[in-house]
């Protein structure tokens, strides 16, 4: 735990189980208490495993928000210009492999790149089998639709983030052992979800970047989070907060805990230990 000794520049937010209650809305509050603190000076910023498309939907809600770690860290965003400031995509030959991995294991595979999502036209339909009900409304809205993913995956020129989407935790782990020796970053995510980036990329080594090109220092970034993929960031952040929600993990290696999603725990949060 790094306790910040500079004032606060910049807040690195989670996304789901963080910034976003479990509908996939932004409490009213949060809205409010983000707009206080960019109006103070403070950069706030996504720090998510979604991709640009993924986070479209928010901008408007968040008009002050213009940065986002997108991916996990393989792509840093800047949503006023429309560009990336940086990029790190995992090679094809080992999107194939996993793509076939996830075919051979009834998965869902879920391709992330600057320009969109992709996924299965035809698992998108059930997705519960794959216990991501909860997004299955978003990538109706922001997702390509696909008839073969291998195909897809062969066509992409670069992919910045892949995701794998198993029916049971006993799949995934057994997902991870067959590809664990490729050079990659690997993490667990929701229930049976194992997510794919380029080898070095993290949510840390992306906000860092970030960091970089603003010209603030990670001891003046507060980074705040809910879950294992959070990890990286809040270790190294000047100084982490952990969601009320948060696993016990998480909590433990964080500064302080705030309240959970659905009560504007990023809010209290900011106004608690940022303004």
């Amino acid at each position: 735990m790094n306790h910040v000794k500079k004032p606060c520049r910049l807040i690195a937010l989670d996304m789901d189980g963080t910034l976003l209650r479990d509908d996939k809305s932004v409490d009213p509050g949060t809205i409010r208490d983000i707009e206080a603190a960019a109006s103070a000076g403070i950069e706030v910023v996504y720090s998510s495993g979604r991709a640009v498309a993924e986070l479209l939907p928010y901008v408007h809600v968040l008009p002050s928000i213009r940065y986002g770690v997108c991916m996990s860290g393989a792509l840093v965003y800047d949503f006023r210009e429309c560009r990336p400031v940086y990029r790190k995509a995992v090679e094809q030959k080992y999107v194939m492999q996993i793509a076939a991995e996830a075919a051979g294991a009834d998965a869902m595979l879920q391709l992330l790149t600057e320009g969109g999502a992709y996924v299965s036209a035809e698992q998108v339909t059930h997705m519960e089998d794959f216990h991501m009900e909860q997004y299955q409304a978003l990538y109706r809205e922001v997702a390509t639709l696909e008839a073969d993913m291998m195909q897809t995956a062969a066509r992409l020129p670069y992919v910045e983030k892949v995701n794998v989407f198993y029916r049971t935790a006993a799949d995934r782990a057994r997902g991870y052992e067959a590809l664990k020796e490729l050079p990659l970053t690997f993490a667990f995510a929701e229930e049976t979800s194992l997510e794919m980036n380029a080898e070095g990329v993290t949510k840390a080594a992306g906000l860092r970047t970030l960091t970089d090109h603003l010209g603030i220092t990670m001891d003046e970034t507060v980074g705040i989070g809910d879950g294992e993929n959070d990890r990286a960031m809040l270790e190294a952040v000047g100084l982490s907060i952990a969601m009320g929600n948060a696993s016990e993990a998480i909590r433990e290696i964080c500064d302080f805990v705030t309240d959970d999603n659905e009560h504007n725990g990023v809010g209290k949060a900011i106004r608690k230990w940022c303004m």
